[in-house]
């Protein structure tokens, strides 16, 4: 029996080094579960990254637009701030309202008078 347990006792103590290594990478610190939580951060900075670029983008050609043309100036200051050329008339289109019943045609019906 002794022969038996002297062969047997280098592979129980390399299986038991096994366990605790892999132990180890799925629970301990910065094991599995870690990683894949950094590697899902990862991906959603890069998602973030992704869409400041856009933005970045679209006012870098604005930017540069407002430097070289003149039209893209005039266009924001007849939007955003009501200006017109010299020559030209400005309109105002106003869409008419429901006229409101008085106060007293309401209280009337109501009442039954």
């Amino acid at each position: 029996m002794s022969n038996i347990a002297r062969r047997w006792w280098p592979v129980l103590a390399l299986l038991l080094i096994l366990l605790a290594l892999q132990a180890k990478l799925w629970l301990g610190e910065g094991g599995w579960p870690e990683a894949k939580a950094l590697q899902q951060t990862v991906k959603e900075q890069r998602a973030e990254n992704a869409k400041l670029q856009q933005r970045n983008d679209a006012l870098s050609a604005e930017v540069e637009d407002l430097k070289s043309g003149e039209t893209a100036v005039e266009e924001r200051a007849r939007s955003e701030l009501g200006m017109i050329k010299p020559g030209e008339t400005f309109y105002r289109v106003v869409e008419p309202h429901a006229p409101a019943k008085p106060a007293d045609e309401t209280d009337d019906a109501e009442s039954g008078q």
